[in-house]
């Protein structure tokens, strides 16, 4: 971390981006101080750190919640759940009379264990803060303008309707949130497809698609398998891609006392992290060479016969052919050269995972941002499936989700080709939600351009900018975009900033939901290029409340779902986020069709859809995913007796919730998905998948059939023996419905209700949960089917996956040996560039004008596109500065020390001023930037292009204004940790 403490500086000058607020009357000169000092004069003492003090008030709280203080104050305290990253940390919030005044971190949570980040302890700010989006505003002339809700609405509603009527309905494009809960996230998707159209999104696109379409392809389901509480039973933890550290901080406390208990710790990273100095063995690899790797330590593993063969035999198929190409391509001496990394270093890393099983694999962005992410997703998942790990407690493949609320909100949100649960946009999918939605398929069909628009995939959040700049005939939609709303996402966590402010200034209408107004509202008020500019465009601000400010559950990276209670009433002018899209539909014409389901409850004397209600039709409707047991009652008493689940196993072994009486022995923590069945089957949920040395009604479960039943003439289902612990059937089988029930002599076992409603069904699509229950209760077995992992998964672009060089590549000579792909026209509308682009570059000689890797990563302190973190002061203080790390040797070539300004420039045109951190962190051939930063563009502070008093306090250039093209083939992901550029002095 580079932390730069400003000695003076006017308030809000270009060049101080860190700004006390007076109102807690800090002069400028108070920032020198060290942190103690800091924490003494501000009062902060109590409250950033795990005080003594702290839990005596907040003990005292409790006990007197609901009665009124020794002054006649109303006191309560709140249970909430963390809004930055994806452990899942719980948090006691005090409130008096209405207030939010102080916070502790839940010491029964069995996922924080009371503990908590930087960010973490500064969360009640973030409901509280000052910099804040307090009202709607519009742009005129340049300058944000207050405007009233009624107007905002009225005039952004009277402007879609006019682009539906013009250009269409995929006219528009909506941007969800990964910061929505749960409710939230499934009434967006419902709200787009009433709107008409599948040109939805959000964050997932942009950090974990190819995990979710690599592992899902692999054995069943696109979702982290054991959990951070799991990896205490672990002997051996690798980490690729993942600076848990300071990513998932709290999450290191379960690898640490993994290691206690005598795990070794495998890091590999092109950068020596805070996580790789907790590190048994560190990897330092070249950016992008992750299938090199990994296939380099599966030839050591075939080799030497250390594979599980029963395993592969039972439970794989396809790792013959995997084994006969590593061992062709991937002899030591040809990993070196692609990676860097010396034989002798990857057969420790062989024996290591080898020897200490189970051992479990960890990756996040670092592996998954890259346009071979889907194949790097697959070669850990083949590594795993080679161990023998997958499906085992301590072993698995655990995958770190980045925000609060992206599993949740990727498993039923806002994405463009698939409904709720992955249904997919198939017909039969819009029919079985159709009518869970008690509203007509064919009123549905109809609000869509054509049938053919309905079935076809939405444009992806990563290439919004495609479909506003591309030529319109090849778009394979009828209009350009012309219309986008940003809700509650940050467009510098995206790629080609330069063409993105471009973009913006060519719409017709921008609109920003969000509690901060986000990058966004300064780039749009930003002066553009004359020619991008559209005279007509109109820009609105929205204020949404935080999460603090509303209740719902949300889905940790384990997928445990927990309840969120309502902490504070919406602050100033905001408006929760369901609210909001209940409003927009009321003016849209379809707000019946939206809300049917729910009941309304007042708030500030406006209708908002009650959550629990809106769960209850998650509940519903999404089988496919085991998102159907946790009611708001079971989360909810799961929450209140936190006390009762076990550290590593997650289990309650006994309690009773003293509320309802609900018993929860035998259930999971957050009833982790999938929790099948109604609620009233009580499924305990799943907390590690695909384990068969359980029965299924104890979480247990096998590699799901989901790809048939034979290829080229070879069984993909389970071999004999192989079977979830007590099934009926212990051979391998496929997906249950009405056919296959009735078959096995099974059907009448349904009541005549469930017969009734499951007749012609699969278990996916039966509304009673009938099948489910009798498949599952009854006989032992799992409703997807049983069947074998696919290491060999035909229909991707590599069924075996295969080392591509970036598009932007450092290295023309590896270039030629493992090119990219052909250029492709892809599902997602749009045409992508592959192979033309590469070689231009390699034409160019680009790699001699910008000779250095850039990557990117997250910083402990900030989260995300970092606007809400960076106008938190208390943060704020800690990293004052946007910095690139450049190892010592760059820096004495460039002539730049230490802590001096520098220009890190790219082959989009974009250069960067930030400040040089030269450390030996990054190697020779290694830039790297945190991407958490916004609001400085190439040189120049936009303060003056934010809403008054909503700007972030500290401001920094985006390292995403100067990355470059390229996407992965199968899920549009963004290339953001292996591109190039120089650097220079400035």
């Amino acid at each position: 971390m580079l932390l730069t403490k400003k000695q003076s500086a006017a308030p809000g000058a270009a060049s101080s981006p860190f700004v006390h607020s007076l109102r807690r009357g800090l002069s400028q000169a108070l920032p020198t101080m060290d942190r103690r000092g800091f924490l003494r004069r501000s009062g902060l003492g109590v409250g950033v750190g795990i005080a003594a003090t702290e839990l005596v008030l907040v003990r005292r709280a409790r006990a007197a919640e609901g009665s009124a203080g020794v002054d006649g104050s109303k006191i309560q305290v709140k249970r909430t759940v963390c809004t930055h990253c994806s452990v899942g940390c719980a948090i006691d919030a005090v409130i008096e009379n209405g207030v939010w005044v102080r916070q502790e971190p839940v010491f029964d949570s069995p996922l924080n264990l009371g503990a908590h980040c930087a960010k973490g302890a500064a969360v009640r700010e973030h409901g509280h803060g000052e910099y804040r989006l307090r009202y709607p505003m519009k742009l005129v002339n340049g300058k944000y303008e207050r405007i009233s809700w009624d107007t905002a609405l009225g005039e952004i509603s009277t402007k879609m309707l006019d682009l539906r009527k013009a250009s269409g309905q995929d006219s528009v494009y909506w941007i969800g949130s990964s910061k929505h809960n749960n409710e939230q996230s499934y009434l967006l998707r419902k709200f787009v497809s009433l709107w008409g159209s599948n040109n939805c999104d959000h964050q997932a696109r942009i950090c974990h698609s190819t995990t979710v379409a690599g592992v899902a392809n692999t054995w069943g389901y696109g979702a982290m398998t054991n959990s951070y509480n799991d990896m205490q039973n672990s002997k051996c933890a690798l980490y690729i891609g993942s600076n848990a550290a300071e990513a998932h901080p709290v999450s290191m406390l379960h690898m640490l006392h993994a290691k206690e208990n005598g795990c070794k710790m495998i890091v590999v990273d092109p950068r020596f992290t805070r996580t790789a100095a907790k590190a048994d063995e560190y990897v330092r690899i070249r950016s992008g060479s992750d299938i090199p790797f990994l296939f380099g330590v599966l030839y050591h593993i075939f080799k030497n016969g250390w594979e599980d063969q029963k395993y592969i035999n039972d439970r794989v198929y396809g790792m013959d052919q995997v084994k006969a190409d590593v061992l062709a391509k991937w002899t030591p001496d040809k990993v070196f050269d692609a990676c860097g990394v010396k034989e002798e270093q990857m057969l420790r890393v062989a024996t290591m995972m080898s020897e200490n099983r189970p051992s479990t694999l960890v990756w996040c962005m670092g592996q998954t941002q890259h346009s071979i992410g889907n194949a790097m997703v697959r070669a850990s998942c083949i590594v795993q499936l080679a161990l023998g790990n997958v499906g085992k407690s301590g072993g698995g493949a655990n995958i770190f989700r980045g925000h609060d609320n992206v599993q949740g909100a990727t498993d039923i949100g806002p994405n463009p080709d698939s409904l709720p649960g992955y249904y997919g946009i198939t017909e039969g999918s819009w029919k079985h939600f159709a009518k869970a939605w008690d509203v007509d398929y064919e009123w549905i069909k109809g609000r869509f351009a054509s049938t053919a628009m309905m079935t076809k995939p939405g444009i992806t959040v990563s290439r919004w900018i495609d479909g506003v700049l591309e030529k319109n005939e090849l778009i394979d939609q009828d209009a350009n975009l012309r219309g986008v709303v940003f809700w509650g996402h940050s467009p510098n966590s995206q790629t080609r900033g330069l063409e993105m402010k471009r973009a913006m200034d060519k719409l017709d209408l921008l609109v920003v939901v969000d509690p901060y107004p986000s990058a966004t509202a300064a780039m749009a008020a930003m002066p553009g290029r004359a020619e991008d500019l559209n005279p007509n465009r109109a820009v609105y601000l929205l204020p949404a409340a935080t999460q603090f400010e509303t209740s719902g559950s949300v889905t940790a990276s384990n997928r445990s779902l927990q309840w969120r209670e309502k902490v504070i009433e919406p602050l100033w002018e905001s408006r929760s986020d369901h609210m909001i899209m209940h409003q927009f539909a009321e003016k849209l014409g379809f707000a019946k069709e939206l809300s049917k389901n729910y009941k309304m409850q007042k708030v500030r004397g406006m209708d908002e859809p009650v959550p629990e209600d809106i769960l209850r039709e998650i509940n519903r409707s999404c089988w496919s995913i085991g998102y159907t047991g946790q009611s708001p009652e079971r989360l909810k008493a799961h929450m209140r007796n936190m006390n009762v689940f076990d550290v590593k196993t997650l289990k309650a072994k006994t309690g009773k919730d003293k509320e309802t009486g609900y018993d929860l022995t035998g259930d999971y923590f957050g009833l982790p998905w999938p929790c099948y069945g109604t609620p009233e089957l009580k499924h305990p949920g799943s907390p590690n998948l695909y384990d068969t040395s359980k029965h299924v009604m104890d979480g247990g479960g096998n590699f799901r059939a989901n790809f048939g039943v034979e290829r080229d003439g070879v069984n993909l289902l389970a071999e004999d023996g192989s079977h979830s612990l007590g099934a009926d059937i212990t051979t391998g089988y496929p997906e249950f419905d009405h056919v296959l029930l009735k078959k096995l002599g099974w059907w009448s076992e349904l009541t005549d209700a469930e017969r009734a409603a499951a007749d012609g069904k699969n278990w996916k699509t039966d509304p009673s949960g009938g099948i489910i229950r009798v498949v599952m209760k009854n006989h032992g077995c799992y409703p997807f089917g049983n069947a074998k992992a696919r290491a060999l998964v035909w229909n991707f672009p590599d069924a075996i996956p295969q080392h591509r060089e970036p598009i932007y590549s450092t290295r023309p000579d590896l270039v030629a040996k493992y090119p990219t792909h052909d250029d492709k026209k892809t599902f997602w509308r749009l045409p992508t560039l592959y192979k033309t682009l590469q070689d231009k570059n390699v034409a160019d000689k680009l790699y001699e004008k910008f000779p250095l890797i850039m990557t990117s990563g997250r910083l402990v302190e900030y989260e995300g596109g970092g606007e809400e973190t960076r106008s938190n002061p208390w943060l704020a203080e800690l990293q004052q500065e946007m910095f690139a790390e450049i190892n010592p040797k760059v820096a004495a070539d460039k002539g730049v020390r230490h802590g001096e300004r520098i220009w890190v420039s790219t082959p989009t045109g974009a250069r960067l001023n930030v400040q040089a951190h030269v450390t030996e962190s990054v190697g020779p051939d290694t830039v790297f930037l945190p991407f958490h930063f916004s609001g400085h563009w190439q040189g120049a502070d936009m303060l003056a292009y934010y809403p008054s008093g909503a700007h972030p306090v500290v401001r920094g250039e985006a390292a995403n204004t100067g990355t470059t093209y390229g996407y992965d083939s199968v899920t549009m992901m963004q290339e953001t940790k292996t591109t190039i550029c120089n650097v220079e002095k400035a």
